[in-house]
């Protein structure tokens, strides 16, 4: 439908950065030019959904946009855009462009500046191709997106080789989209994916990453695995994900099928998690296909710790911050240990309980368990153990110290920190209640902590 088309009434919510967006295109348009809301904020407000981002597409030239607004930034000036600065918030806006060929699988060799119709043409997804006007509330559909909103369906603008060829991005993208937005890929999209699939080798890791974490911490994680998979683009993305198929499991604590129907299940139990949840959840068996035993039965030992290196490796390879890969591959690292915390000492059970990451492995636990034998008993111990304890006394305040120790006459090393643990251990075991009874403890020990 193009711009002389039925007016569509889109009622939504106008808070901060939708007035801030619509003072943009008020202002191009008492300029002169021609202004638009386009892309995904579009797509979102039709799916009454709030817009995380407004994206402007406009007939002005950067330069034009430069001197119209106080303050800009030239991200991308030559291919067009331009970041508006207002207040907190920054917004994309776009001179209408038609690009002219690829070169590197992602950005073009050059851009023609050209009208809003063009604009969408050149565009990724039809859901992604709508422009909206929002001064007279109407909505320019060149690419029949509006029908496929209805249809929930992802499909490539025009070719979809070429859109993919243009940029292999778009592949992760499709999944990503049709993911989050509980859609279907096209066929003809989805064939094309399946066909360039080696093409994402293309795009850097750290892009790669992005697009994983966006639909691995949205509403269907499990989807998001699935469609990963239909496209073939798991084994491209991540292989160690892709070799948990046919990984044969003991019937009698995983009915449900070989690892990667495990994995696959676990994910479909999430909904918008956190980043280390999700991956967690993700990595958590990774280890299984190199710790594989058939003796007595079916065993991973120590698919755990294997799991962990296998994990850390990964998340280097995507780039994933340093904080990020310690606490996802300390969920990974731990998760075994679930299945002892009815046997532990009070010691051992409250240094797990302040694991860092203990309430993300506490819900990775749960969904682990109801994606295979359902058994939550250990769950619901540490939920019930957590609350009788409380805080204080899971992680209470140390008794002692090392300038305590070394008053006593330790010389400093070693001996100190092994001091500190044995003495912090008796504490969590309700041995020593109080700093008084901590410091008679080290002096009765005498010289015995030297051997």
């Amino acid at each position: 439908m193009e711009a002389g088309g039925e007016a569509v009434e889109l009622t939504y919510r106008l808070v901060s950065k939708e007035k801030l967006a619509l003072q943009i295109v008020r202002t191009l348009r008492e300029k002169g030019h021609e202004a638009y809301f386009v892309g995904g904020c579009v797509r979102d407000l039709l799916l009454k959904k709030t817009p995380k981002d407004f994206d402007i597409a406009t007939d002005a030239l950067p330069k034009r946009v430069q001197t119209l607004f106080p303050k800009t930034i030239p991200v991308g000036a030559k291919f067009g855009v331009i970041l508006v600065v207002q207040g907190e918030h920054s917004f994309e806006v776009a001179t209408f462009r038609t690009d002219e060929g690829y070169q590197d699988g992602r950005r073009p060799i050059g851009v023609r500046f050209t009208n809003p119709r063009e604009d969408a043409l050149r565009r990724d997804f039809t859901v992604n191709g709508l422009f909206y006007d929002p001064m007279a509330r109407r909505v320019m559909d060149w690419v029949d997106g509006r029908t496929d909103l209805k249809r929930k369906l992802i499909r490539a603008i025009g070719d979809p080789e070429k859109r993919f060829e243009e940029d292999s991005l778009r592949m992760l993208r499709a999944v990503r989209f049709a993911s989050v937005l509980g859609f279907k890929i096209e066929a003809k999209t989805l064939r094309a994916v399946q066909k360039l699939r080696s093409t994402l080798h293309r795009v850097s890791q750290e892009r790669i990453r992005d697009e994983l974490i966006k639909m691995f911490t949205g509403p269907y994680p499990g989807l998001a695995l699935k469609l990963l998979d239909k496209a073939g683009l798991l084994k491209e993305a991540l292989p160690e994900i892709d070799r948990l198929k046919g990984v044969t499991q003991p019937r009698a604590f995983h009915p449900e099928g070989d690892v990667f129907a495990h994995t696959r299940l676990v994910m479909e139990k999430l909904k918008n998690p956190p980043v280390v949840l999700a991956f967690g959840c993700l990595f958590h068996d990774v280890g299984k296909p190199d710790t594989f035993t058939r003796k007595d039965r079916i065993r991973f030992n120590g698919h755990d710790h294997v799991g962990a290196r296998i994990t850390e490796g990964v998340l280097a390879r995507l780039r994933f911050s340093n904080e990020l890969k310690e606490k996802i591959t300390a969920c990974v690292d731990g998760h075994m240990r679930f299945k002892d915390v009815k046997r532990m000492k009070q010691s051992t059970l409250k240094k797990f309980m302040q694991r860092e990451t203990f309430d993300t492995e506490l819900e990775q636990h749960r969904v682990d368990c109801l994606a295979s034998h359902g058994d939550l008993a250990n769950w619901r111990f540490l939920k019930r153990k957590r609350r009788v304890l409380g805080r204080e006394e899971i992680r209470p305040k140390p008794l002692i110290n090392g300038h305590d120790l070394l008053a006593l006459g330790y010389a400093e090393g070693p001996v100190i920190g092994k001091i500190l643990r044995m003495a912090e251990d008796a504490q969590l075991e309700g041995k020593l209640k109080s700093r008084e009874e901590a410091l008679e403890w080290v002096k009765k020990a005498g010289g015995l902590w030297v051997h």
